[in-house]
């Protein structure tokens, strides 16, 4: 599958929309951090849909949703290729699938922490008024 500028070009822009969409579906289907990180999103939109948070909020919870799905995808990509050009063991391979992993870390504990801001006071507040 060798394509060179003038080829990429001449792909209608459908096509190139069809290829992302592939490649959602290939992660969802084939890496299992991606259907946790799917579960995940679930949870905090159902639970944003319950607790009725503000319109900042929401950004923040779609920031921290689609950032966690996007680098989980890069992730992945990584891997692959790394894989592709390193089929066996090698040092430097480990550390570019490691770095690639980390920043998925990095980023979900963010999310998890903006979570924690929003989603804790409002659950307090229902304990308290609940009492």
């Amino acid at each position: 599958m060798n394509m060179d500028l003038k080829d990429k070009q001449k792909t209608p822009l459908h096509k190139t929309f069809s290829f992302a969409i592939c490649g959602i579906i290939h992660g969802f289907k084939a890496e299992k951090n991606f259907k946790i990180h799917a579960a995940a999103a679930i949870m905090a939109i159902s639970i944003s849909f319950l607790l009725r948070i503000s319109l900042m909020e929401w950004l923040f919870v779609i920031l921290s949703i689609f950032g966690v799905v996007s680098l989980e995808l890069v992730n992945s990509a990584i891997e692959r290729v790394v894989d592709l050009a390193a089929p066996g063991y090698h040092p430097l391979a480990k550390q570019a699938k490691d770095l690639a992993a980390g920043a998925v870390l990095v980023y979900s504990i963010m999310s998890v922490i903006i979570a924690c801001v929003i989603f804790i006071p409002k659950f307090a507040h229902l304990i308290i008024n609940f009492i």
